[in-house]
């Protein structure tokens, strides 16, 4: 049974507010913090084996007064979470993540809910999406 391994950096832009993260691999959940107040760089090996999976970041812990608006309802300030560096097998999937994740949320409860392109930041309660399937390799050559 062939492995393949998947990487990734998760960093804060506000260490006081205490937005936490998760990482789930399919059901697998191999990242839970609290509170992000550090960069944490995420290692997980999987089967490579055929089959589809599904790569899930959660933003959780996000507060109304996390984002400070202004009197023309422009953000000011806000707290978020940052998702860089997604690689698997050590290549840099970050167009790929652009393309295809999808970023579920409803603005923190004052919205509708929506599915958003991800691009890195989340800045809302939610759950961004990837669907992939293996072997890697071949995932990757038909999405590069």
């Amino acid at each position: 049974m062939e492995k393949s391994t998947f990487n990734c950096k998760i960093g804060t832009s506000n260490t006081d507010i205490p937005l936490g993260m998760e990482v789930w691999f399919d059901d697998q959940k191999i990242f839970d913090q609290e509170h992000v107040v550090k960069d944490h760089r995420i290692d997980h090996e999987f089967n490579d084996d055929e089959g589809e999976h599904e790569l899930r970041f959660v933003l959780k812990n996000k507060l109304p007064e996390h984002t400070k608006i202004d009197q023309d309802d422009k953000i000011i300030s806000d707290a978020t979470l940052f998702v860089s560096n997604i690689r698997f097998e050590d290549t840099s999937c970050q167009q790929i993540i652009h393309d295809l994740a999808e970023y579920s949320h409803s603005f923190n409860g004052t919205g509708e809910p929506t599915k958003q392109r991800f691009y890195g930041e989340l800045g809302c309660n939610g759950t961004v999406s990837l669907k992939f399937t293996t072997p890697i390799y071949l995932w990757l050559l038909e999405n590069m």
